[in-house]
């Protein structure tokens, strides 16, 4: 045997002489039963393939999973009795925007919904330096594991500022060194936002140049695509370019119709996901449980009107024509998503005026203006522009396109939550209670998918798609990210109206074997860690 355990690890030296113990000949079974650093018992196991769930129990030891089985005598000195509970792997949320993580390293809003990996720099914003960052998280030690994207949007802006151009050769040059050196540094591949300054200036070709790229170091595109509702099949269309060009996946994230004049698009760009697909392409999505999206109050504004920082964009509101130009495009752009004004359009955060937090600009313009009319709206927004603009919270999707995105096999489940600060603004819920809401309103209650496709969406698709070999999946050897909740009872509490709600039903969480959430409480460890991706070539 000593030939053999000189090329085992530490942990897998510990699993071989387990395995020798238990196999020698006479040797009474209790003393044989293998010792885990932490047991859970007798749940139902649902892996995160896709399988049906079973009842076994799973023994971890060294921050992996070491056993799953009977595991009839096993010992440990920590238990965890999961009788009537679903043992799952940890969520894994691909689109957030938790990039200052390490300013809130206990991020209890996604620990306590069972979240123990995200990936942050989305929609083309991220840190600039990834190497900086991941040794400044390293240090705060977060409660869960961190990837991040490198941003076309921050790169764009490191180069070219918000220049409404097309860029030069050697901007282009100067772009490409910068995706290259966050690669390089770990980053999980190029996202992009193109619904905002300054990526909406770039052309599809830039944007496949940097793609490309990411793409030579086995990296993933994924990108807040050019328009999300009225002319959707051509921004899916755009993605799929890109990625063919770049020869890379592609993860259309926050997959919706934002448009009531669109309602039911859903289905012809899912067609275009199956059609790529069907040529090689390796094409996902994302969604998020809710019927609002939350982004800025600069997106509803013509792009032009923001280009040159605030000092132009001021100088743009305040000039009389112009401002009659852009109100006249605002009505066009609200009269094409086939609303008629502003009512869908709730404040989140605006910082200058807190008394406006939670109210729609209607609502806002009635007590600000004295009016609620479309011209007294429009006028508020310019101010609140000049004010340096508002987070917002936007209703305007259907239900309808919601099931039908997410019964598709190749979508998974993400908040596109920020870092929330319980008690601050009225954000979107979906930051305190996205990943349970699936399996409480869409699970358990509508039965739209099974529970086991749900936790399949949030933990092995996902996991597949960004390269976590050793995450996703409960399976011998594999890192114990492990949640734990209640199918009876789990659900989302948070609402647009009062948002800072933890969830119902999530008991216990589990981060590379360290328990994080022990009986619906959090506790103060953080054993998270940073994934730095390892890949050097095209997959």
């Amino acid at each position: 045997m000593g030939s053999v355990t000189r090329l085992l690890s530490a942990s897998g030296l510990a699993i071989a002489v387990a395995a020798a113990v238990v196999s020698a000949p006479g040797t009474p079974h209790a003393q044989s039963a293998p010792a885990f650093d932490l047991l859970i018992r007798n749940g139902l196991v649902v892996d995160g393939t896709g399988r049906p769930g079973r009842v076994a129990s799973v023994g971890i030891r060294n921050g992996r999973v070491a056993a799953i089985g009977p595991l009839a005598g096993a010992t440990a000195p920590q238990t965890l009795d999961a009788r009537g509970l679903v043992v799952a792997p940890g969520f894994i949320d691909v689109h957030t925007h938790v990039d200052e993580i390490a300013s809130q390293p206990a991020i209890p809003h996604f620990v306590r919904m069972g979240v123990t990996t995200v990936i942050a720099g989305n929609c083309g914003g991220s840190t600039d330096d990834v190497a900086a960052a991941f040794r400044t998280i390293d240090g705060a030690r977060p409660a869960i594991n961190y990837a991040t994207l490198i941003g076309h949007n921050t790169v764009r802006r490191a180069v070219m500022g918000t220049a409404n151009r097309q860029a030069t050769p050697d901007e282009l040059r100067q772009m490409e060194t910068l995706v290259a050196r966050a690669m390089d540094a770990g980053a999980v591949g190029l996202s992009s936002g193109l619904q905002y300054v300054p990526g909406t200036y770039a052309a599809t070709a830039e944007i496949a140049a940097l793609a490309r790229v990411a793409g030579q170091r086995g990296g993933v595109y994924a990108t807040h695509m050019r328009n999300e509702g009225t002319t959707l099949e051509a921004a899916v269309a755009e993605a799929i370019d890109i990625a063919e060009q770049a020869r890379l996946p592609l993860q259309i994230s926050h997959l919706k119709v934002d448009a009531p004049s669109r309602w039911g698009a859903s289905a012809r760009a899912l067609d275009m996901i199956d059609a790529a697909r069907a040529r090689g392409l390796t094409v996902l999505a994302d969604q998020y449980l809710y019927d609002a999206a939350s982004s800025n109050l600069g997106i509803r504004f013509p792009s032009w009107v923001l280009e040159g920082g605030q000092a132009s964009i001021t100088a743009r509101l305040d000039d009389e024509a112009t401002w009659q130009k852009i109100k006249a495009e605002m009505r066009e752009l609200i009269r094409e998503r086939g609303l008629e004004d502003y009512a869908f359009a709730r404040i989140a955060e605006y910082r200058a005026d807190r008394a406006l937090n939670g109210l729609t600009l209607p609502q806002a313009a009635q007590q600000v203006l004295g009016n609620s009319d479309l011209a007294s709206q429009q006028e508020l927004m310019r101010r609140m522009l000049r004010a340096g603009g508002a987070s917002m919270v936007y209703h305007f999707m259907s239900d309808d396109d919601l099931t039908r995105i997410l019964r598709h096999p190749m979508v998974a489940v993400a908040s596109d939550s920020g870092l929330n600060v319980f008690g601050e603004g009225v954000p979107h819920p979906r930051g305190y209670g996205n990943a349970v809401r699936v399996l409480g309103r869409y699970v358990r209650d509508e039965r739209v998918i099974s529970l086991e496709e749900a936790i399949r969406k949030m933990t092995s698709l996902p996991a597949g798609q960004f390269g976590f070999a050793d995450r996703g999946r409960l399976a011998e050897g594999l890192a114990a990210d492990v949640v734990i909740f209640d199918p009876k009872t789990v659900g989302d509490r948070a609402t647009y109206a009062e948002p800072h709600q933890y969830p119902a039903g999530v008991l216990h969480v589990l981060v590379n074997g360290v328990p994080v959430v022990r009986d619906g409480a959090q506790l103060e460890a953080r054993p998270g860690q940073v994934l730095r991706h390892q890949r050097t070539g095209p997959r």
